[in-house]
């Protein structure tokens, strides 16, 4: 088989399609061209075998999400069970059948239409195909409610790669997230597809012989509100509750971004200073109202008196963190500044979930920001570290060269 797909690659070199075919002889098989000369670095991966290994941390996400889809589904119409059964509740073929039917197409059309145009400007421009879009077509169904109309998310995605990426250059070059600028651009384009408490639970129910969109308001959303919600922490902690295909499950997250740092793929530093961003400014908020600075009929008190640590527990903030404020191209690049970077995104997450009541969820706007200004944390971490080297310089003893230092230097000018 590999024999015939290297015979077709001889057909088509040099010709239009070339990069088009090159990009699937290559997707599977190493390529034949190797270098012969020259010192190279040698190692195991490339961008595509380290683009595959996030999509392996983002596959639990995705199971779990079809499964969460058609538990939500059938206890919003029969209500919840009073005794919660794992196998019996949730991982039931009722339950998977909803979510694959919603969920899979999602999958398609976003891999569908976003490299239809990598393979597109591939070809125009005449370079090889670049594989920066695995990921982020894995990305995007995850992040979005699981109703959304499939020509919305076509347009969109194509909105994300052509303005969000390929005028830019194309992977590599991009000064935003992919997949947070397709989420935001349907955020901002269609809002009431996008929050609310009526699109994070499939809609299934006919009323009246018109479909009637079942209620299923998120944690947040209830506490934007000024209402209570009915979930557990075990609820919130293991990912029974509604939301977007693939941010409700922390233990998978947690577990998925273990794996990137043990493959030395995704920055510890940027999870670890996101998480204590997160966790200051939810402390900032608690303390304020233990203080009784804010009154209980404000708009702000519920989702202000929310308990601290539990702001990880709801909403994206725990997958934005570990697989979108993460991504190598449009994070912080130095070690010193990947601290700030990622202090800022949990720092700003929390507050804007806070202080908007209308959409109470922020980590892919504080992603977004925190892409902007990047360089500039790089570009100030950097030239601290060349002010402490002047310093040091100049403060620096130099000692006169030894007199065999100097018989050396004579003999072999």
């Amino acid at each position: 088989m590999k024999e015939k797909l290297h015979q077709l690659k001889l057909k088509y070199q040099g010709k239009k399609m070339a990069p088009a075919f090159n990009a699937l002889h290559t997707f599977l098989y190493t390529p034949n061209e190797t270098t012969h000369s020259g010192s190279h670095v040698r190692g195991a991966d490339d961008l595509k075998r380290t683009m595959n290994t996030v999509i392996l941390a983002l596959v639990p996400c995705l199971l779990f999400g079809m499964f969460n889809a058609g538990y939500q589904h059938y206890s919003a119409i029969n209500g919840f069970p009073e005794s919660f059964s794992l196998f019996n509740d949730f991982l039931t073929w009722d339950n998977f059948l909803v979510g694959i039917t919603t969920v899979l197409p999602l999958v398609i059309v976003s891999y569908g239409i976003g490299l239809g145009i990598e393979f597109l400007f591939a070809v125009i421009k005449g370079h090889e195909v670049e594989e920066g879009y695995l990921v982020t077509g894995m990305l995007v169904p995850l992040i979005i409610p699981v109703d959304t109309p499939l020509w919305m998310l076509a347009i969109a995605v194509a909105f994300g790669v052509v303005i969000g990426k390929e005028v830019f250059g194309g992977t590599g070059m991009n000064i935003l997230n992919p997949a947070l600028t397709i989420r935001a651009f349907l955020f901002f384009a269609y809002p009431t597809w996008m929050s609310g408490d009526k699109v994070w639970v499939h809609e299934a129910v006919e009323r009246a012989g018109t479909a009637d969109a079942i209620s299923g308001e998120t944690v947040l959303g209830s506490l934007a509100q000024g209402s209570d919600y009915s979930y557990s922490l075990a609820d919130m902690f293991f990912g029974f509750i509604p939301g977007s295909v693939g941010e409700t499950s922390t233990l998978l997250i947690i577990l998925g971004g273990l794996f990137l740092i043990f493959s030395k793929i995704a920055s510890w530093r940027i999870m670890v200073s996101a998480v204590i961003g997160a966790l200051a400014m939810g402390l900032i908020f608690n303390g304020i109202i233990d203080a009784g600075w804010l009154p209980e009929y404000s708009k702000f008190y519920a989702l202000m008196s929310f308990p601290y640590w539990q702001h990880l527990l709801v909403g994206g903030l725990a997958f934005g963190i570990v697989f979108m404020a993460t991504d190598p191209v449009t994070g912080s690049q130095t070690n010193k500044g990947k601290w700030y970077y990622g202090f800022f995104i949990g720092f700003l997450s929390v507050m804007i979930r806070v202080f908007n009541p209308g959409y109470p969820e922020g980590v892919f706007l504080a992603i977004l920001l925190m892409n902007v200004f990047a360089p500039t944390i790089d570009h100030y971490v950097v030239r601290g570290n060349i002010k402490k080297r002047l310093k040091r310089f100049k403060t620096a003893t130099i000692y006169p060269k030894s007199s065999d230092e100097v018989e050396l230097k004579t003999e072999t000018a």
